[in-house]
């Protein structure tokens, strides 16, 4: 039996979390009768024709663009294999596990079991009950190992080790101590994005969406009362369509409120979506849990964007890979995945004497459209962009540069090589983020009925950017015309038409001798601070429109 099991097959095949962070605080030992709820990526087919197929459906040049896939066509793809499906059964039934869910592409099983069965299952593993900000959560303190013929069939077993990382830093910050700032209203993002009060959805087959992780929930009353104070010059909806999982209770999240109120506001008239998962389980993974509702669910909203993200480094390449695949899957089916770029620049790693940049995933990977941020060069007027220095960017140290982006990230690598940062600290032939930017700085947000200025993060740019999407999303339908989908292939190709280029500032970087708490700079074209820029829409749509 001993040499039936891979020790530790962790570090090579599962998350990369050795240890629980500082800040959450170890409550108790969970006992062996308490359920848990556990997720098994089964290994999937033809992820490589997937690719192929998402590559041609993207690709304005492809005689196969915009021709997207069903739920179901998706399904016959990549659904496991009889083998993985057989092995993994047997595996949990030999073990008593038969209260298992499974989704439509065949590729997750959700199963419940008491933490004795799940400690017997997967050897190592000991679970206990974590707490941070009031929140319990289930993991596991140690590494855990699966039998040697299972694991080919697994990528990763999720609800063990991967805690949600802290939110971005909306922090307010007040850059001018006295006089009046303009602060950013959805009137102030229509004046500098040329969008009019007549650019507002009206199509039936239209939706977008918000997807909040971090015990993060609206309120509707916010939402009414954001509308009726900044809404007023254009065509709105003052509620959201359609909640998928549960509202909380309790306080508003800054972030929830944020994302749903300038989405709804940019993307105005347009039917809204909130995507909110506490998890029904302590066990339970958020994030996770809203990808495999995407490959649940037959109708969904053509545009996501999320305000969520965590270091590479404390991920495995396995689980970012699979994840990557769930990415994948949502494009070829004609759906825009928007991340933000992150709040921390370039990011820092100490390690030993050594530092290096800290790229952000999923802003990192190469199947999603990243937006990064920016500011107002003259706080007090609606004038031209600069960088925000906290716009997150940089470059994969695990993803390789995918060939849409060659081109123009080799162009910076090359026009700026002169006053680029040291090579050691980040991968020039990585994926290079962001793809776009927006406005990321000086929002203004209601909260708990309270308007609250000094709102600031890529939270901010990139469900304006979404709200966009959805706006040149609602005029192809008018014209008979597919969803824009996976947006990056044809975004590179407008090699910066359309956008209102950002070549001033630069981000944060490691606070060291070498770089000086700096990251990247902007520069004219492409830049890993704020991408091709912030979007000129009645030119992007312009673009856009064209099949």
């Amino acid at each position: 039996v001993i040499n039936y099991w891979v020790p530790c097959l962790l570090i090579s095949l599962l998350y990369q979390v050795s240890q629980i962070p500082q800040e959450w605080a170890h409550v108790d030992r969970v006992g062996p009768t308490e359920e848990l709820e556990l997720t098994f990526a089964l290994k999937q087919q033809n992820v490589h024709l997937l690719e192929e197929k998402l590559r041609l459906v993207s690709d304005p040049d492809s005689v196969q663009y915009g021709k997207h896939l069903s739920l179901e066509e998706v399904a016959s793809l990549v659904r496991p294999s009889d083998l993985t499906e057989k092995v993994v059964h047997r595996w949990l039934q030999s073990h008593g596990i038969t209260n298992c869910l499974t989704i439509r592409t065949q590729d997750f099983l959700q199963c419940t079991m008491t933490a004795e069965t799940a400690e017997r299952l997967l050897p190592g593993s000991r679970f206990h009950r974590y707490m941070r900000d009031g929140h319990y959560l289930v993991r596991s303190s140690a590494p855990y190992s699966v039998p040697d013929d299972v694991h080919h069939h697994l990528d990763f077993v999720g609800g063990l080790h991967r805690l949600p990382p802290k939110g971005l830093d909306l922090s307010k910050k007040q850059k001018s101590k006295a006089g009046f700032h303009l602060g950013v209203t959805p009137a102030v993002l229509r004046t500098r994005y040329n969008l009019t009060s007549a650019d507002v959805g009206s199509v039936q087959n239209n939706s977008q969406a918000v997807a909040q992780f971090l015990e993060q929930y609206y309120h509707p009353a916010d939402l009414a009362e954001f509308m009726a104070m900044f809404g007023g010059a254009f065509q709105h909806r003052s509620e959201v369509d359609r909640v998928v999982g549960t509202q909380g209770g309790g306080k508003a999240g800054i972030e929830a409120s944020l994302d749903v109120e300038y989405i709804m506001s940019t993307g105005a008239n347009i039917s809204t979506w909130v995507f909110t998962n506490p998890g029904r389980h302590e066990s339970q993974e958020p994030f996770l849990q809203w990808m495999i509702l995407l490959s649940n669910m037959t109708d969904l909203p053509w545009v996501h964007t999320i305000s969520y993200g965590d270091d590479e480094d404390s991920l495995s390449a396995a689980y970012m890979t699979r994840i990557n695949t769930e990415f994948m899957k949502a494009g070829v089916r004609g759906i825009s995945l928007l991340f933000a770029s992150g709040d921390s620049g370039a990011g820092c790693r100490h390690l030993g004497k050594e530092n290096t940049f800290r790229p952000s995933f999923p802003a990192s990977s190469p199947y999603v459209t990243t937006v990064g941020g920016t500011s107002f060069k003259n706080p007090y007027k609606v004038t031209y962009e600069v960088t925000d220095s906290i716009s997150g960017g940089g470059f994969s140290n695990i993803f390789k540069m995918p060939d849409y982006q060659t081109t123009a990230v080799n162009s910076y690598l090359k026009t700026v090589a002169a006053s680029l940062p040291p090579k050691s600290y980040f991968n020039t032939s990585g994926r290079a983020y962001p793809d776009m930017a927006a406005l990321s700085d000086n929002y203004w947000v209601v909260i708990n009925r309270v308007p609250v200025p000094w709102v600031s993060g890529t939270s901010a740019s990139t469900p304006v950017v979404g709200g966009m999407l959805s706006l040149i999303n609602d005029q192809r339908f008018m014209k008979g015309l597919p969803a824009l989908g996976f947006l990056n292939p044809r975004l590179y190709k407008l090699n910066g038409k359309a956008l209102f280029d950002v070549t001033e500032g630069c981000h944060y970087g490691c606070l060291d001798e070498q770089v000086q708490g700096q990251g990247f700079c902007a520069a004219p074209s492409w830049d890993p601070v704020t991408g091709w820029g912030t979007p000129n829409y009645p030119a992007l749509l312009a673009v856009l429109l064209s099949d």
